[in-house]
């Protein structure tokens, strides 16, 4: 992410029932030795900025959203089918999902038992399901979809635009477009078709496997087979020009609001040069498809690194278009095991700045690690003290884990781990950190422990214990 400050007769056929209701059912069940064996699973995993995202007891590994959207009416349909293995035994599962009026919940064939508590939508299957079971679980809903506000004041989920909507995740909108494990920890493949009226187009992650228009509605069907997590995924509906070209063997997709295709031009232009430095620095490019959505939403206020092709919210500079690419590698492919980590994403994004600039007559990243510890980047003092106000690695908040000790600190942390390492060890840390990691989740722990295998005998305390962990300014040297 970039902020524009740079510029998602049985008795199961009962559906909606109260949750003291299922709770009675479960123990009258369970006093008649009905067979519940299972328990159910957890209403959130527990995060440490977002303890509800997410659920446990389960993992999904497909999600098939078939989804229907009229600007003009401003009502989204859909349905969500998620193929899920149970890492427990299921007498019940909660999905995540905000707002929308849910129709009908089937786990398998059979009708579920289900109910709502703010995010929460609790599914009863009818039978338990034991643990290790695959199951599939199907949503039909449909309704007003909502924006979300975060903690920090800025607004995710579905963000209607002139012509359409933008649907933006992080870290918590997806909930308000699709049900599911909306946590990071918990990544999956994709397959979205979405219909809207004819003339407007449905944008989203991955590879376009088919577009038609019939009776009036224009019908696109996308797939995502890497695995990726839910924030991450995005549908952007409105009038776009498109350009498909290819970057080396890279299908290169990019749509551009009209508004905007004149100034985004010369830097999307750049994308295949871009790609061709990144995967130098990083290693291969992760995905199967690349690209852009370029809209025309000033008061989005950010980009985003949404799974193969970033958002921007007006045309980008080439330094936001090298910051969101790089996230392809740090946050898509590498993704964070909890909101705590956002710095593994943010502070190797930004660096992937500064390395480019150095890479590209600019100044180097040392020397841009001293404007920035001096305070010369900034324009005012207040935020040249701001990065200072708190580690990098240790948000105080789920209010401030986009704030700038996130990024600037964070790239600095990785500065002094070049001098700490040097070159020759600090760039195939970087590559081999993202292949390791490649397609999953990992923590700073993983980060901390993963560089000291890699450099054996250097001691890093002070790079973790006064740049990563450590409150306030630390020293130079």
């Amino acid at each position: 992410m970039a902020r524009s400050a740079r510029l998602v007769p049985p008795l199961a056929v009962t559906t909606r029932l109260p949750a003291a209701t299922l709770v009675v059912s479960a123990l009258v069940l369970t006093a008649c030795g009905g067979g519940v064996h299972g328990a159910p699973g957890g209403s959130g995993v527990r995060d440490p900025y977002f303890p509800k995202a997410g659920n446990g007891g389960y993992d999904v590994s497909h999600y098939g959203l078939r989804l229907g959207y009229d600007p003009g009416a401003h009502r989204l349909t859909g349905t969500a089918v998620l193929t899920a293995r149970a890492t427990q035994d299921l007498s019940a599962f909660n999905l995540d999902l905000l707002g929308m009026e849910v129709e009908k919940v089937t786990v398998g064939s059979r009708i579920a038992r289900w109910n709502r508590a703010g995010q929460e939508l609790t599914v009863r299957p009818h039978d338990d399901i034991e643990r290790n079971e695959t199951f599939r679980v199907t949503v039909r809903y449909s309704g007003t979809p909502e924006t979300v506000t975060d903690p920090d004041g800025s607004e995710e989920g579905w963000l209607r635009t002139a012509d359409g909507t933008l649907a933006l995740g992080e870290p918590t909108g997806s909930m308000a477009w699709f049900p599911g494990n909306h946590h990071p920890s918990d990544k999956a493949a994709y397959d979205l078709t979405v219909t809207v009226p004819k003339g407007l187009r449905a944008v989203s992650n991955g590879e376009l496997r088919s577009e038609t228009t019939a009776r009036g509605r224009t019908t696109s069907v996308w797939h995502t087979g890497e695995p990726m997590a839910s924030y991450l995924a995005t549908l952007a509906i409105g009038r776009f020009d498109i350009s498909r070209s290819r970057a080396g063997d890279l299908p290169v997709y990019t749509a551009v609001d009209p508004a905007e295709a004149a100034a985004s031009r010369p830097v999307l232009g750049r994308l295949p040069e871009v790609l061709r430095w990144a995967e130098r620095r990083f290693g291969p490019y992760p995905f199967a498809t690349t690209g852009a959505i370029v809209d025309s939403a000033p008061s989005v206020g950010y980009a985003l690194e949404t799974q193969s092709r970033p958002v921007f919210p007006g045309a980008p500079d080439l330094p936001l278009l090298v910051h969101e690419l790089a996230h392809q590698w740090y946050g898509d492919s590498v993704t964070p095991e909890s909101w705590r980590d956002m710095w593994l994403n943010e502070g190797f994004a930004t660096y992937a700045e500064w390395l480019w600039e150095e890479d590209h007559g600019g100044r180097t990243a040392q020397e841009m690690f001293d404007a920035v510890y001096s305070g010369e980047h900034f324009d005012t003092e207040e935020a040249a003290e701001e990065i200072w106000e708190f580690p990098p690695a240790d948000p105080p908040s789920a209010a401030r884990i986009t704030d700038p000790p996130v990024y600037w600190r964070g790239a600095m942390v990785l500065q002094k781990l070049r001098q700490a390492v040097g070159d020759e060890r600090f760039f195939p840390i970087l590559r081999e950190w993202a292949a390791r990691y490649r397609y999953g989740n990992a923590d700073t722990a993983d980060f901390t422990g993963f560089v000291e295998k890699q450099a054996p005998g250097d001691d890093l305390r002070p790079v973790w214990d006064e740049w990563l962990y450590g409150d306030g300014k630390p020293e130079r040297a």
